[in-house]
């Protein structure tokens, strides 16, 4: 029996759009036929499969991030204006000398206009700040790390895909061989019936026929169904509408299985994907050492304002204006934060032993891995080989036992016996080539060249 075909997992997001002024489409679509290549399909999960996509997404976001940092380099300048209407201006007590009144007397004194209005212009720019710059330094680093992300995805779908993909091209075999146990079983039934109103056959040898016949029918339509489901896998694997046609164009047999695998059986950690995602993860955490020691020493920043003044009784604006200006450096010493900076800069140097101790083990890992696929792969052809030269002789014994049942030198048992035989031979090679396929996708994997 061939294996169940591979659960792919699918994130269902829900999508929703205004109805305000759209109108619905009266019609769907019609749907499209899709013949792709495993390197077609390939690519055409690369740009529409979701998981994909969205790591795409990710990449501009922190583009978008970067700029966010960028933008604290940059002068930053902003606008005020200010409209004040005193409903009752304040009153202040004067000293009566000042008035010519008697000393320790207080004269009271309103001070303003009704309205006042002013308007600024606030310009900063920072000439040194240590987390500013480790930021900007940064930048390039983040973008590599999502990018190193959306790669490891790629390469996870690239994995499902060549499975799925070589799974149901292995099915169409599989039916094949189906059809033929079927059609051999037919003509033994013929022959049976033949053979009984001959009165060379028992009813008994027809009825075992029926029974074979009636089990393979029900193995084939169990086959069809997973074969069915697997392409409504594979199409969302793909990023492809269910209701779409999908055909697959590629083949597969045992000699593209063993070809360019082992030939080269060298391997670098840097090779791999998930290593160099870690490896990104460290440098992003040894900037984060760096920003904040950075932040334990002063910042420095030029200021600038200016602003204008309007004040009067009259709603009416057209009185004198008052100009102000000034322009100055700003220092910033930070002297004594709770140790609360240390104990931030200890954070980060512990995530950086972390990050250490996780390539170390993923070095463990990787060396176990390639290990692992190899002897994996091998094996796996070496059961494919000999699944197939046991297919052909299940096969050369099925004939020789159905000649001799022919001639009238062997029994029904025997002959159902060799034809068990085949169809099982049949479904081990069957088996035996899906697991080679899976073994050489693990391999490539593995050694990071797939």
């Amino acid at each position: 029996m061939m294996k169940e075909p591979l659960k792919v997992l699918i994130a269902a997001f829900g999508l929703s759009w205004p109805l305000a002024g759209a109108q619905a489409q009266s019609q769907p679509a019609a749907p499209v036929r899709h013949e792709l290549s495993v390197k077609q399909a390939l690519e055409y999960a690369a740009r529409n499969n979701v998981q994909v996509k969205n790591a795409l997404i990710d990449v501009q976001i922190q583009q978008q991030v970067n700029r966010e940092v960028t933008s604290a380099a940059y002068p930053q300048v902003s606008a005020t204006g200010n409209f004040t209407d005193n409903l009752k201006l304040q009153t202040q007590l004067l000293p009566g000398e000042f008035f010519g009144q008697p000393a320790g007397t207080f004269v009271p004194i309103t001070f303003g206009t009704k309205y006042v209005t002013t308007g600024a212009v606030d310009v900063s720019q920072i000439l040194f700040d240590g987390q500013v710059f480790v930021g900007l330094q940064a930048r390039k680093t983040s973008i590599q790390w999502k990018q190193k992300n959306a790669e490891i995805t790629d390469e996870t779908i690239r994995a499902n895909v060549y499975k799925v993909y070589y799974q149901l091209v292995l099915s169409k075999t599989q039916v094949a061989l189906l059809d033929a146990n079927i059609a051999l079983i037919e003509k033994l039934k013929h022959d049976a019936q033949i053979m009984y109103e001959n009165g060379f056959a028992e009813k008994l040898d027809v009825d075992k026929n029926d029974v074979q016949l009636t089990n393979l029918h029900t193995e084939k339509e169990k086959v069809l169904v997973s074969v069915a489901n697997g392409y409504n896998g594979l199409k969302i694997l793909l990023g492809i509408p269910v209701k779409d046609q999908l055909v697959l164009t590629d083949s597969m047999n045992d000699e593209q299985i063993r070809s360019e695998v082992l030939e080269n059986a060298g391997y670098s950690y840097e090779d791999r994907r998930d290593y160099q995602y870690l490896k990104l993860s460290q440098k992003l955490n040894e900037f984060n050492v760096k920003r904040y020691q950075y932040s334990k020493i002063p910042t420095l920043s030029a200021f600038f304002n200016y602003n204008r003044m309007n004040m009067e009784n009259d709603f009416r604006f057209n009185g004198q204006w008052f100009e102000a200006s000034y322009v100055g450096l700003r220092l910033s010493i930070p002297i004594f934060k709770g140790f609360g900076t240390n104990a931030k800069i200890r954070q980060a140097q512990l995530a950086v032993k972390q990050t250490d101790n996780q390539l170390e083990n993923l070095r463990n890992t990787i060396d176990n891995e390639v290990e692992t696929a190899k002897n994996t792969f091998r094996s796996s052809i070496s059961i494919m080989d000999y699944q197939k030269k046991n297919m052909a002789l299940a096969e050369t014994v099925y004939n020789q036992t159905k000649k001799k049942y022919e001639v009238g030198t062997g029994s029904q048992t025997e002959i159902n016996t060799a034809q068990t035989d085949l169809k099982t031979a049949q479904s081990n090679y069957i088996s035996a080539l899906y697991d080679a396929v899976v073994a050489k996708v693990d391999y490539l994997k593995a050694v990071g060249k797939l």
